[in-house]
């Protein structure tokens, strides 16, 4: 069972929360608050496992509040505003639900969440090679793959590491379920995007990837929730 708690200055998104985790079956909720204060007083109190947490609140934001926590549950933020979704994401929320949602959308999040129970998956690898060396690299140490010339850039992130190829026979050997081609010369891991405007894709709030019209509607609806 997730031990949860709500923050959030409106009572109306409270009571819409309590209609939805009570229909989960999964969640209990251990305490309601109106702002940081109260919240923080909670987790003094509780073991919690899950914080849903609205932005815009009186006196300290939900983004201020979850910055200056040094062990902070998951969070889901629960907000009207979407200018605010990836600063969320870089805060490593789980998601990032924008009223008003549905149950549907509500569980989608849920099922994000991972508990002590999750069995940690083995990690998935290529190897990747140059004309001085052979190195593992994993899937998901992977920030996105560059086409240069006749080479692939693969950017990691602390380096980036060049292989003679062509992206679509890298494309081929990447599973199609983490890695989708969003333009001629880019590849991106699913997982990373955090954000999709107009032509551009976001991976950060400061790193972005182009979009090409041919592979719009194939990576909207791969990133849809």
């Amino acid at each position: 069972m997730i031990h949860c708690i709500i923050v959030d200055d409106e009572p109306i998104a409270h009571e819409i929360l309590e209609e939805y985790i009570l229909r989960c079956g999964r969640i209990t909720i251990v305490g309601h608050a109106r702002n940081a204060v109260e919240a923080l007083a909670l987790l003094e109190k509780y073991a919690i496992d899950l914080i849903f947490l609205d932005i815009q609140m009186p006196l300290i934001s939900g983004l201020t509040f979850l910055k200056n926590l040094e062990r902070p549950p998951a969070v889901i933020f629960t907000t009207a505003y979407q200018e605010y979704a990836i600063d969320g994401f870089e805060l490593n929320a789980v998601d990032y639900l924008l009223k008003p949602f549905s149950y549907d959308r509500f569980l989608k999040a849920i099922d994000k969440i991972k508990t002590e129970k999750t069995v940690t998956p083995e990690r998935s690898y290529f190897f990747s090679n140059n004309n001085r060396s052979t190195e593992k690299i994993y899937h998901d140490d992977i920030l996105y793959i560059e086409a240069v010339g006749d080479y692939m850039k693969i950017h990691l992130s602390d380096r980036y590491l060049l292989q003679r190829s062509t992206l679509k026979a890298l494309e081929e050997e990447l599973p199609a379920d983490e890695f989708i081609r969003v333009h001629k010369s880019y590849i991106v891991p699913v997982k990373k995007i955090i954000a999709i405007k107009k032509d551009t894709l976001y991976l950060s709030k400061s790193l972005t990837i182009p979009v090409s019209q041919s592979y719009k509607e194939q990576l909207i609806q791969k990133f849809r929730v």
